[in-house]
């Protein structure tokens, strides 16, 4: 439900409406607009609440009329917050016209390894050290990740570089212990209906990065994203990295890029594009990559690895340190040429 106020009702109006709201055990929101201020009611209202409500706030001084929202998702929604989300994290900025790019290994494998790793990203230009310390994979023998000890490598290589870092966090006991060590938790797509971690981590008031699931509907993916900014996250990020394919012959997913502005349009939440797992495939990713930054992706997660070929998972789709500085030099010639 959202109250829309007149544009003439004075602080006074606007506060009994909210303390009205708050009477009846819901939250009040409320939004200020150019205009006019909105007051949004992000939490379920009961059904037999719903008539009684809408007729006591609708006579109430100040108010213009009362809308009801049904989409699944509210906080998440541009009718809740119209401005778009601009996420600071120690000084790297993601979104509002800033295209940031979170670069490195799919898993940490050694000291050396991801050092090599951090070194090269960040020479390049990305501004996060992505890495695995926890591993979720398909069969049960393969390598699962270094866990604490990965924890302990990517705490120290991002101080030694001088770069953020994001890592997955797959289980909601581990969500405080990951938080210690990393400056953004990722959601990866086998957790995005994980609702119990999706409550602790949207508690732990760290940045989110949130994955969606190969076979996730949009409306699926933003009602798994209000469970992060329900529980207290105010920082989350939505990262299309592929949905099931067609034809899995050529390409691990297919890199829904239909998502990307329509996300921006619904949604305040920066958008992300996971060109790496999105195709699966080195050779095709720099393509991805480009056509995620001109469909307006507020950032880009890709797989960079010093020797892709001895990678202990997902070495088919890491770039090597060259190819990913190649991709970076075009990166920027064409967001040069997109801002004209």
């Amino acid at each position: 439900m959202m109250i829309l106020m007149s544009r003439n009702a004075t602080e006074e109006e606007i506060q009994a409406v909210v303390d009205r709201i708050g009477e009846n055990g819901l939250h009040a929101l409320p939004l200020p607009g150019g205009q006019r201020v909105a007051i949004g009611i992000p939490s379920a209202i009961p059904p037999e609440l719903r008539p009684l409500l809408d007729e006591t706030l609708s006579v109430m001084n100040g108010v213009d009329q009362v809308v009801h929202i049904t989409r699944p998702y509210k906080l998440a929604s541009r009718d809740f917050h119209p401005q778009e989300t601009v996420i600071q994290i120690g000084g790297v900025q993601i979104g509002g016209g800033i295209c940031a790019v979170m670069a490195g290994p799919c898993a940490v494998e050694s000291y050396d390894q991801l050092k090599a790793s951090a070194a090269a990203v960040k020479e390049a230009g990305a501004t996060v050290l992505r890495a695995g310390a926890y591993k979720p994979r398909t069969s049960p023998y393969s390598f699962q990740g270094l866990q604490k000890q990965g924890l302990e490598i990517l705490q120290a290589v991002g101080k030694e570089v001088g770069i953020l870092t994001i890592t997955e966090v797959i289980d909601p006991h581990d969500v405080e212990l990951v938080a210690q060590y990393a400056d953004v938790l990722q959601i990866g797509a086998r957790s995005m209906q994980n609702f119990p971690l999706l409550i602790a981590a949207g508690r732990s008031g760290k940045p989110m990065l949130l994955k969606r699931a190969p076979s996730a509907t949009i409306d699926e993916w933003l009602a798994a994203a209000e469970y992060l900014l329900a529980h207290g996250s105010d920082q989350v990020m939505l990262c299309e990295r592929g949905v099931v394919p067609v034809d899995r012959t050529y390409a691990r997913n297919t890199l829904d890029l239909n998502a990307v502005p329509i996300l921006k349009y619904h949604t305040h939440l920066p958008v992300i594009v996971d060109p790496s797992h999105g195709i699966g495939h080195a050779r095709y990713v720099p393509a991805m990559a480009l056509a995620g930054v001109a469909a307006g992706a507020d950032g880009l997660l890709i797989e960079v690895h010093p020797n892709p070929e001895k990678a202990m998972s997902d070495g088919a789709q890491s770039l090597n340190p060259e190819a990913f500085k190649e991709l970076m030099s075009k990166i920027a010639k064409l967001k040069s040429a997109l801002n004209g």
